[in-house]
């Protein structure tokens, strides 16, 4: 057999996947997939929009489209991303499959191996896969309450300039946390003149649970008053389904250009069915009800798991209440490795994902990601109660 490249040797297991597959096991309560909850999937609308679509439409739907996308689902994201003030007018959009494409081709852009590539500490577990996996060295500056740090960041920058920083400024996957608007602009004066693509992935922007969360969702690339080249990338899949695979990539068009030929190389072009589907549910007006009615459930689910992380956890662990997206993020107490505190709670029957998987450089043992946005409401009591049993158990062992 002749020896794999040098690309797949540098592809690892996540421990993400390793324990999805205990998701799917009736006696475990997960909370480690961060993915949408399949009863609130619109499927009755979907089988509506289809039922009553033209014939001529339908047949486009089954037949491959334009490498950047289906040119009306453009049109109608552009103007949706107009609303968040994007440069939709200067900067040129593609449709991916999926947003973890659009990093994929990014990193296949401008990634040699040994470049640096910044992500923070934690980051998307997706993300760091993908830059591993272009050999890229990996630095990850901390992330603080309210965005990353900044004082950490300029230090390294003093030393070194990467080829892109990959940050998450809204309801972070893993931390929860959103970025101020004052940190959002700090961050663009910093990397003034520096020649280094910010790439901000947005795949939570419209999961807020108030207003006051609503206002600061603000894109960094809507803020942009500088030279700093800012990449843009959403998704469908946290706002419509994960099925659908369908992402976004706003950028200049001198990288759109090379993105373009990129995508064609990979795939051709997005699913041209599911996109005809998702132009039509935002054409016809569904998208921002279902937004309403998302948002509501996984607030009240957030509620849920706040409520029972008050009532079982012990006061040495420490966690941020999110203000959207899916993610509780805690810090156990220095020296206890939440690796074996997830054993304990498998046996017991509850399951999340540890902080090691989202650190770049493996280092973060004492923390945990708690997802409740697949959760069934009346189990997640239970799971954290399981979970805290476990954390008892091995501060017990700790001390």
């Amino acid at each position: 057999m002749p020896n794999f490249s040098q690309t797949v040797q540098h592809i690892r297991s996540s421990e993400i996947r390793d324990l999805m597959k205990l998701a799917t096991r009736s006696d475990i309560i997960s909370f480690a997939g961060g993915m949408p909850n399949n009863d609130l999937f619109p499927v009755a609308e979907i089988e509506e929009l289809f039922l009553k679509m033209d014939p001529e439409k339908k047949k486009t739907a089954f037949q491959y489209g334009p490498t950047p996308g289906y040119p009306p689902l453009l049109e109608a994201l552009k103007e949706y991303l107009r609303t968040k003030g994007l440069p939709v007018d200067t900067h040129k959009l593609m449709i991916t499959t999926g947003s973890m494409q659009a990093i994929n081709i990014l990193g296949m852009e401008f990634i040699n191996p040994g470049d640096l590539v910044m992500t923070e500490t934690p980051s998307f577990i997706g993300g760091i896969a993908v830059f591993k996996t272009f050999q890229a060295r990996i630095k990850s500056i901390p992330l603080e309450a309210d965005g990353i740090d900044l004082e950490a960041l300029e230090t390294v920058l003093e030393k070194e300039t990467p080829k892109i920083l990959y940050v998450i400024p809204n309801f972070h996957n893993p931390a929860g946390i959103i970025y101020s608007k004052e940190k959002r602009l700090k961050l663009l004066e910093l990397l003034k003149d520096k020649n280094i693509i910010l790439l901000e992935d947005d795949a939570y922007n419209e999961l807020y649970f108030n207003n006051e969360a609503k206002a600061m969702t603000t894109p960094i690339m809507a803020l942009n008053k500088t030279d700093v080249e800012v990449v843009y990338t959403g998704s469908f899949s946290k706002i419509l389904g994960p099925g659908f695979r369908l992402g976004w990539m706003l950028a200049s068009p001198e990288i759109y250009e090379k993105a373009q030929i990129i995508k064609q190389g990979i795939d051709s072009c997005s699913p041209n069915f599911t996109q005809v589907l998702a132009h039509e549910f935002m054409q016809k007006g569904y998208l921002e009800p279902y937004l309403h009615k998302i948002r509501q459930e996984y607030h009240e689910r957030r509620d849920l798991m706040q409520a029972a992380l008050k009532k079982y956890m012990p006061q040495e662990v420490q966690w941020q209440v999110p203000q959207g997206g899916f993610y509780f993020w805690l810090k156990l107490p220095e020296g206890m490795d939440a690796k074996e505190i997830v054993k304990d709670s498998i046996i017991k029957g509850a399951v999340f994902v540890t902080g090691k998987t989202f650190d770049p450089q493996a280092e973060n043992l004492n923390y945990m990601r708690l997802a409740y946005s697949n959760m069934d409401k009346n189990q997640i009591d239970e799971g954290v109660k399981i979970i805290a049993e476990s954390v008892k158990k091995y501060m017990r062992v700790y001390s």
